[in-house]
């Protein structure tokens, strides 16, 4: 029988060129996650969405793949669709110079 995929994915990711691939998708697809999260509280079809959107099922299931980056307000009317609201966020990076712009003022 073959690998199982948990298996696969982490021996891909030993190779450094997948691995920063893969880490550069990783926000599109959690936005993907997201919607589909959604969608699914909501009890609804992708057709259901498409309906409240006023589009067609096809491009909620390319919102919902994570290899189409939606602009912020078919977001928004996604996010009506679902009853649901749109939320950013901005977090620091484990690499972020956290408090250096502060430390410097404070000098």
């Amino acid at each position: 029988m073959g690998k199982e995929l948990g298996d696969l994915k982490k021996e891909r990711l030993q190779d450094p060129e997948v691995a920063a691939n893969y880490a550069e998708q990783a926000p599109e697809y959690a936005l993907a996650r997201e919607l589909i999260a959604a969608r699914k509280r909501a009890g609804m079809t992708q057709a259901e969405v498409a309906d409240r959107m006023h589009t067609n099922q096809p491009t909620v299931a390319r919102l919902e793949s994570g290899r189409q980056t939606p602009t912020w307000k078919t977001l928004r009317r996604y996010a009506e669709a679902t009853g649901s609201q749109t939320e950013v966020r901005l977090v620091p990076t484990d690499d972020s110079p956290r408090g250096s712009e502060s430390t410097e003022a404070g000098k």
